[in-house]
């Protein structure tokens, strides 16, 4: 079974995310967050295998987000989300 927390604020979206998710027999969505900071405690108490983060979110962007979670819990595997307008794609620099 594959553990996976969900980080999105926008709830239609993580409602989405999730049915797609449990529609499948050997994912469990152990828990949802709205925004960064709660994307961070969520993963603190339910340590999950997989944690699936909206790169734009209040309180805590996601990229901090997963900063924090890779720092506490290292064995989690991120997948970065997000939705973006025409136009506004940038390229991803690397880490120095």
């Amino acid at each position: 079974m594959i553990r996976v927390l969900l980080a999105d604020d926008e709830a239609m979206i993580r409602a989405g995310v999730a049915a797609i998710l449990s529609a499948d027999d050997d994912i469990e969505v152990v828990s949802e967050a709205g925004d960064g900071r709660e994307a961070v405690e969520q993963a603190r108490r339910t340590r999950p295998d997989v944690a699936l983060v909206d790169i734009r979110m209040p309180r805590l962007g996601g990229l901090a987000a997963v900063e924090e979670i890779r720092g506490l819990l290292p064995g989690t595997g991120v997948i970065m989300l997000t939705t973006l307008r025409r136009g506004r794609l940038h390229r991803a620099r690397p880490r120095r």
